[in-house]
């Protein structure tokens, strides 16, 4: 019976009794980074997320442009063979809107401090839609001119902490400044098409002193998309998944185990 027991938990069963039954699988967590950050940022959420046993992808967002960087997204979630929930951080959101359009294996969207765009809309758009955000011309370095049209954009890094991430420490928001991936103005610009979240239910989390969505801003969207939860995280900044990521796991996880 031992030897038994042993070999239907080694193929994924639980023995009760006489019966054998299937657990399933845990769905895969595909995470998209947003605008001036990188797939570091989402390091204290996988480690809670692969804990509980969650398999994790960190997908690459190129920021070039909200219709090329979705498409890269979906031929991620393509090669899948698992249901997904698909979370962004802030311009990561317009990315996960258009992506998880026509993947049946996507069952979740989780916009963390996140832009949920309607067809239409921007990124520059929506944060200009209520007033609080320090991400702006005073905010924003020169523009990096590119060979093929457009510039890159970079937040100043004497003024990344205060916009981007003030409840950071110093010496980890400098780190975060210095190393820093831009976006192009396109992207910032660009806008999406149908978004996703009018057919994929929805789950919100982000901070209650984000300095670069305003809080309001988030609130709007979340009631708009019919979210299926809305947690607003007390203190939290823009990058509320570095400095919460117990909270913002935790909302994954709701998203993930809902029926």
């Amino acid at each position: 019976m031992k030897i038994l027991a042993a070999t239907l938990a080694f193929a994924g069963l639980v023995l009760t009794g006489a019966t054998a039954t299937a657990q399933p699988a845990k769905p895969t967590i595909v995470l998209v980074h947003g605008a001036f950050a990188d797939s570091s940022s989402w390091y204290g959420v996988i480690a809670i997320l692969e804990k509980h046993g969650y398999p994790v992808v960190a997908a690459a967002n190129p920021l070039r442009s909200v219709k090329g960087d979705a498409d890269i997204v979906h031929g991620l979630l393509a090669t899948i063979k698992a249901p997904v929930v698909l979370v962004g951080h802030s311009y990561g959101g317009m990315v996960i809107s258009n992506a998880a359009n026509g993947q049946a294996n996507v069952k979740a969207l989780v916009y963390v401090a996140a832009f949920a765009p309607q067809a239409g809309e921007s990124a520059g758009g929506l944060d200009s839609k209520f007033p609080g955000s320090l991400l702006g011309p005073d905010t924003l370095a020169t523009p990096v001119p590119l060979p093929g049209g457009g510039s890159d954009l970079y937040v100043r890094q004497d003024k990344f902490q205060q916009a981007f991430a003030p409840d950071l420490p110093e010496a980890e928001a400098k780190l975060a400044a210095a190393t820093q991936r831009p976006i192009t103005d396109i992207a910032f610009g660009e806008a999406a098409t149908e978004p996703a979240w009018g057919t994929i239910p929805s789950w919100f989390v982000y901070g209650d002193h984000d300095t670069a969505i305003p809080p309001k801003l988030h609130a709007w969207m979340a009631e708009r998309a019919h979210s299926r939860e809305t947690v607003v995280v007390k203190g939290a900044s823009h990058v509320v998944m570095i400095s919460h990521p117990d909270a913002v796991a935790k909302v994954i996880e709701d998203a993930a185990t809902a029926q």
